[in-house]
């Protein structure tokens, strides 16, 4: 994985501690570069960037993901969410399993194959995020945390329920 300095990327700039914007840019640029890795591994699939998101949302799932929560989380419609599912499943990435006594309920899993897949891919990712980790203690590791775990509660709230 290239380095900053090896692209032109232009530095974030350095404002006051806490200043909006810079978190901002720095955001901007961390979800940049995560775009750009995802697009890649996308295009190395044959697949659509959304399928990847869908396929992120199935492996962070606590539960058993159904294609209505993937909806939800997605914002997608419910036609979006069948032609990726089929897309995905087609891939080889994900699978449809009726679990529950209720056999109209179906389950989205990730393929285990896919999974193995998908981390070789984005192992460059996992190797950038522990190298820059190693750069601080664990206080701020904790405040990092609980401050993007506090944004993203922010962002959840602000989803608009599609109709």
């Amino acid at each position: 994985m290239a380095r900053n300095e090896d692209r032109d990327v232009p530095a974030a700039p350095v404002g006051p501690p806490g200043d909006l914007q810079s978190f901002a840019v720095a955001l901007r640029r961390t979800q940049g570069e995560i775009n750009r890795l995802v697009h890649g591994f996308a295009q190395a699939q044959g697949l659509h960037p959304t399928d990847v998101q869908a396929l992120a949302v199935v492996l962070d799932s606590p539960e058993p993901l159904t294609p209505g929560r993937l909806r939800e989380h997605l914002g997608l419609t419910s036609g979006a969410v069948t032609a990726c599912l089929d897309r995905l499943e087609k891939a080889g990435h994900i699978r449809r399993t009726r679990e529950s006594a209720d056999r109209r309920v179906v389950h989205v899993r990730y393929e285990d194959g896919a999974r193995a897949a998908a981390r070789r891919y984005f192992l460059p990712l996992a190797e950038a995020a522990e190298r820059a980790r190693e750069q601080f203690d664990p206080a701020e590791l904790s405040a990092a945390l609980r401050f993007l775990n506090a944004l993203n509660d922010e962002l959840g709230a602000l989803r608009v329920p599609r109709r």
